[in-house]
């Protein structure tokens, strides 16, 4: 099984609209597509479209809390949730008719020492039925900036592999406790290695010395040219066909949920770069955000370019 961990859950709601976005304005919606979001939870569904066994976990409180268990249940998603006093934020992506996305993020809620210590206790439980874990996004109020850290090693410790992907000090601080894969992008590889980067080679160099400094596998996406993949076999770029995109909300979180899937089902990893440009790509081709179609995905895997750019 695979457990994703979404320490701030949301309500996400995307509107579409037939207008651009202006100040003092009054926009009506053409349509609205609402899901259980952070970005753990894109994670949760898009591994439930690949056909693997999900449980999400993480805090959910109040109506809007009760709202994402409906809508996980709706997609065929089990949880097992800390219930919390403080209610599940909300989350707005609006989307204008040349798909130029604007997105209101709510902070969540404060989580007390006790539900937090709940959740400790209740995810070493967790661990000894689970393979593979997913560490997504934000955390709430009250939490401190290490707590991802102490979830790797927690992991780490029975013997599971863990996929971080965060940023600002929930990522100083997790990669730590190196986990097996990280997801950076160049702002967030920049801010770890107090470094600015300007190309692609300053994009290599930087994804190796974050795998030198512990991390089996570090993935670093490059927008419409795929991804870059640094481990020990090598530097490999995914590099996808080009295809007329609808939304890139929720791709990342999309590549995140695909390569928890290779390592379940025991892909090499460029198998798994391969398979997770292709589900990234497909999810670029629905306006749902971590979402995909498995035709889509499986016609643009064929046409997915692995290049070995050097070994280490």
């Amino acid at each position: 099984m695979i457990t994703t961990i979404t320490l701030n859950v949301s309500v996400d709601k995307a509107y579409h609209i037939k207008e651009t976005v202006e100040s003092g304005k009054v926009i009506r919606v053409a349509t609205c597509n609402m899901t259980a979001g952070g970005k753990g939870l894109n994670v949760s569904r898009v591994i439930k479209m690949c056909g693997e066994d999900i449980l999400a976990t993480g805090f959910v409180g109040g109506h809007t809390g009760a709202l994402v268990e409906e809508l996980l249940k709706k997609d065929e998603i089990k949880s097992e949730f800390v219930h919390t006093k403080g209610e599940t934020r909300n989350c707005i992506n609006i989307l204008d008719p040349n798909n130029i996305s604007t997105e209101f993020l709510e902070p969540g809620a404060l989580v007390s020492e006790d539900e937090k210590n709940l959740f400790i206790k209740e995810f070493d439980e967790i661990l000894d039925k689970t393979n593979v874990v997913t560490i997504s996004g934000s955390a709430q109020q009250g939490l401190d900036k290490d707590i991802y850290k102490g979830l790797i090693e927690m992991a780490k410790k029975k013997g599971k592999k863990v996929i971080l992907d965060t940023s600002g000090d929930l990522l100083k601080e997790g990669i730590k406790a190196c986990p097996t894969m990280i997801k950076p992008n160049s702002e967030e590889m920049e801010s770890l290695l107090g470094i600015s980067i300007n190309n692609r080679d300053e994009i290599i160099e930087s994804a190796v010395k974050l795998y030198k400094g512990g991390i089996e596998v570090v993935v670093v996406s490059l927008g419409g040219e795929g991804a870059l993949l640094v481990s020990e076999d090598g530097i490999y770029q995914g590099k996808p066909p080009k295809i007329e995109v609808v939304n890139t909300v929720g791709c990342g979180d999309s590549m995140v949920a695909a390569f928890a899937v290779g390592f379940e089902r025991g892909y090499s990893l460029v198998e798994s770069l391969k398979y997770a440009v292709s589900v990234s790509a497909a999810n670029a081709l629905t306006s749902s955000t971590g979402s995909f179609i498995k035709e889509d995905a499986e016609k643009i895997f064929e046409d997915v370019e692995i290049i070995k750019i050097r070994d280490l």
